[in-house]
């Protein structure tokens, strides 16, 4: 049942992550997400790590997409200075979003990597259209909305029954 929510990559941060080896594996985008996985959930601007980030994510020769469930003040304000294109109020896990960001960067699934720190939303919603998913863990923990505290107390028993299974090994994380 929980096996939907395992990412097929999971690292640290978004600096972890292997631009090279993916874009030699024929990826060619990268959705990510906003609050908690590029900054934190109050932050409003990207950090001067993050912008070099975004710099090597272009130079590596990827698109770039912010999918967000954020609103579009929030979204926007951060995304449109660094001249990013971005879906706001997405409602992830829904497949819609995804679809939407995948046709604008002119993609198929099996081109394109999700990046989050939510196993409900980014990563089931990446799973759901066989997106290449990629799990940080978050960010900050102590400003969230109602709505992730609800998802991640899922996600610890999600955790749980996985690690049960021997799905979710500690030592796998950064493969």
């Amino acid at each position: 049942m929980f096996e939907m929510l395992m990412p097929k990559l999971r690292v640290d941060t978004v600096f972890d992550i292997n631009l090279e080896e993916l874009y030699a594996q024929g990826y060619r985008g990268i959705i990510t997400d906003l609050d908690n996985t590029l900054v934190g959930a109050k932050a409003p601007d990207a950090t001067p790590e993050l912008i070099e980030w975004f710099a090597r994510v272009k130079e590596a020769g990827f698109q770039l997409m912010i999918v967000s469930n954020n609103n579009l003040n929030r979204v926007s304000l951060f995304a449109t200075p660094l001249d990013i294109q971005f879906v706001h109020s997405a409602r992830k896990p829904s497949n819609v979003p995804f679809r939407r960001a995948m046709k604008m960067m002119e993609l198929t699934p099996e081109k394109t990597i999700v990046v989050g720190d939510q196993m409900l939303t980014d990563v089931y919603g990446g799973n759901r259209l066989g997106l290449h998913t990629v799990l940080v863990l978050p960010i900050s923990i102590g400003d969230e909305g109602f709505m992730t505290r609800f998802n991640r107390r899922v996600e610890r028993i999600a955790l749980t029954s996985l690690r049960k299974k021997g799905l979710w090994l500690e030592e796998e994380k950064k493969k």
